[in-house]
């Protein structure tokens, strides 16, 4: 245990070890990102976690742009740095791409980082770069989505369920790309339909550890228990969808890319 514990910390001992619920009801996601459960919990790892939630974190300047292979990240990532000046290669990056995205009304910039999409890539790039990052633009394809739904829905699990990303309350946008193309799926659909994978992922991860794990200890579980997986439930952690499109077409009627500025201008 900790030697000296800071006078805001120390405050919230006494209560929380009285009503340990009282805790569980103001910090829901860290409970679930630290993988304990209130019956099994020790002195020394209240102490800890509430280190964890209460100790002040500086906000990183890096925004990740995320997603599957094919999505049009890359693209994004070159229109929000660059204005269409300069066009990425068509092959499938290795690492990642780098640049400042200028916010005018705020003169103010933000560091964009495209990741590669990548199965055996994308977790391993994320690692190394989710500590600096202020938010996560999570990319998908409106025009293949219900095709590629399941590898979709489970790498945006692996980053909701990430304990620095919950532990930061990262701001995620899902940006519904290519809204350009015909017979897309909207944004409100795609919602809806990622809302009914993960909460199938959440039923198979937590069976598949708990017969590793006798302790029932797991930290990949997100949302309530005892409800089907709705984003609205990963407060403080904030999820929102937006429709857009990274490619330029002739008669401009694609809703561009100002739904994903907007979000970026709120994160200064």
């Amino acid at each position: 245990m900790r030697n000296s514990v800071e006078a805001p910390v120390a405050l919230q001992l006494k209560p929380i070890k009285r009503d340990f619920n009282l805790f569980v009801s103001l910090h829901p996601n860290a409970i679930h990102a630290y993988g304990v459960r209130s019956h099994k919990f020790e002195y020394c790892d209240m102490i800890e976690l509430i280190f964890l939630c209460t100790k002040r974190r500086s906000k990183g300047q890096g925004v990740l742009i995320l997603g599957t292979c094919d999505t049009g990240k890359t693209l994004m990532f070159y229109k929000l740095v660059y204005g269409g000046s300069k066009q990425p290669f068509t092959v499938t990056s290795v690492s990642p791409n780098t640049g400042d995205y200028v916010i005018p009304e705020k003169s103010k910039t933000l560091q964009m980082i495209d990741l590669p999409g990548h199965e055996r890539l994308r977790l391993q790039m994320l690692e190394q770069k989710k500590s600096s990052a202020r938010g996560i633009i999570y990319v998908v394809d409106s025009a293949t989505i219900q095709k590629d739904i399941k590898e979709a829905a489970e790498f945006l699990y692996n980053i909701l369920s990430d304990s620095v990303i919950l532990g930061n309350s990262l701001p995620v946008l899902v940006a519904c790309n290519k809204q350009d193309q015909h017979l897309v799926k909207g944004a409100s659909f795609i919602e809806k339909q990622l809302q009914k994978e993960i909460n199938t992922l959440r039923v198979t991860r937590s069976a598949a550890l708990q017969q590793i794990d006798s302790s029932g200890n797991n930290n990949t579980f997100i949302g309530k228990r005892d409800k089907d997986f709705e984003f609205s439930d990963l407060k403080p952690l904030r999820v929102t969808f937006t429709e857009c499109s990274a490619l330029e077409t002739a008669e401009g009627a694609q809703p561009g890319l100002t739904g994903v500025e907007s979000w970026l201008a709120n994160l200064i």
